[in-house]
């Protein structure tokens, strides 16, 4: 990709580090699978695989514990040692995952088992019907879109997709979507306006993908389309921040009535390595960049971004995807059955006010 003229090193660097936040661990990243990813990506992929790989540290005294667990099992001494160490493990549990920093709160929304947008529609939704294709351009896998029950009600689910194993990561694209993702999504969302439906977004992405070829088909036209349309639709939209919130590629999914967010989930403007590579010039700087951006789900309640954190089971969610989804259902309950009484036409008008409350001004 070229990068030339005035402020070119600094744009070369912005592109590198956006790509840079997707979930790329040991297990992902392969050589074989490195040669098959388009040329800007491979220096970037190369360069993190180290520092992708030391993730979850915290976690370890947690791993040790049911790796001891597991082996007294298979041996068939699940007695009063177990349950000590099962005890035990609770415990350290609630400790550590009640006490993460910005930069582990980072860290553990990116955790390749996190229930993803596909996992949420087999446990949550019911009947689900998936739409492929922007009727402009292709289909873009980095994005589900279909249509679904929830409960007894007929709507539209919407999310980002990241891929579990090696080859479904890269068909996916790490979950960065191109600008047919975007235009698929909103094909989506203007079929669900036409029949009254309600929308449900999922929200887990490193932001849209930088790449040449999604700019030159209008990647930021794509989320501005998106981000215009989302504001005036009249129909209820209910989006939750499941794992990553990065960036314009998450706010294309996320103008919605209510914004709900998983208790250990991110959402922000960049990533904590984008942010360091612009700011302190150094990728390093990621942990002080996270405490910087003020983007968990505690600091984002207070400044009025979201209306709702979802609890985590113990261990995160990625411990115990079933439970997270059955902790988030009540959420989405509750948030239908008061947007339902809203009239549609009142929907735009509430949305706009809404946006327009967030964020704290400090007068001085």
């Amino acid at each position: 990709m070229p990068f030339t003229g005035a402020g070119s090193h600094r744009r070369r660097r912005i592109h590198e580090y956006r790509v840079t936040t997707a979930n790329l661990t040991a297990e992902a990243l392969n050589e074989e699978a490195i040669e098959s990813v388009e040329a800007p990506r491979v220096r970037v992929l190369l360069e993190f695989r180290t520092m992708m790989n030391e993730t979850n540290r915290f976690e370890e005294p947690l791993l040790e514990l049911r790796k001891e667990i597991e082996e007294l099992n298979s041996e068939g001494r699940s007695g009063r040692k177990v349950r000590q160490l099962q005890e035990k493990l609770e415990i350290l549990s609630k400790e550590i995952y009640g006490n993460l920093d910005p930069w582990q709160k980072t860290l553990t929304a990116r955790h390749h088992s996190r229930p993803y947008t596909l996992d949420l529609i087999n446990m949550l939704f019911t009947d689900f019907v998936e739409v492929h294709g922007d009727r402009a351009f292709s289909d873009d896998p980095a994005i589900v879109a279909g249509f679904a029950k929830f409960g007894k009600a007929t709507c539209a689910v919407i999310g980002h997709q990241k891929g579990r194993d090696t080859t479904e990561k890269i068909r996916r694209n790490f979950g960065m979507p191109r600008p047919e993702g975007y235009r698929k999504a909103l094909r989506v969302m203007r079929i669900a306006e036409r029949f009254g439906r309600p929308i449900f977004t999922f929200i887990d992405t490193p932001g849209a993908y930088p790449g040449i070829g999604a700019e030159e088909r209008g990647q930021a036209e794509a989320i501005a389309r998106n981000l215009l349309e989302m504001a005036l639709l009249q129909v209820p939209i209910i989006v939750t921040v499941t794992g990553e919130g990065g960036s314009g590629g998450a706010l294309a999914l996320g103008v919605g009535d209510r914004i709900l967010m998983f208790e250990h989930a991110i959402y922000s403007v960049i990533s904590p390595e984008g942010c360091a590579a612009i700011l302190w010039k150094d990728p390093s700087a990621a942990k002080q960049a996270s405490e910087a951006l003020r983007l968990t789900a505690t600091d984002l309640e207070k400044l009025g971004v979201i209306d709702s954190i979802v609890p985590e089971p113990v261990g995160g969610a990625h411990d115990d995807p079933e439970a997270a989804a059955e902790n988030l259902r009540p959420f989405l309950e509750k948030a239908l059955k008061e947007l339902s009484k809203v009239k549609p036409e009142n929907l735009p008008n509430q949305r706009y006010a809404k946006f327009r409350a967030m964020g704290a001004v400090e007068k001085r």
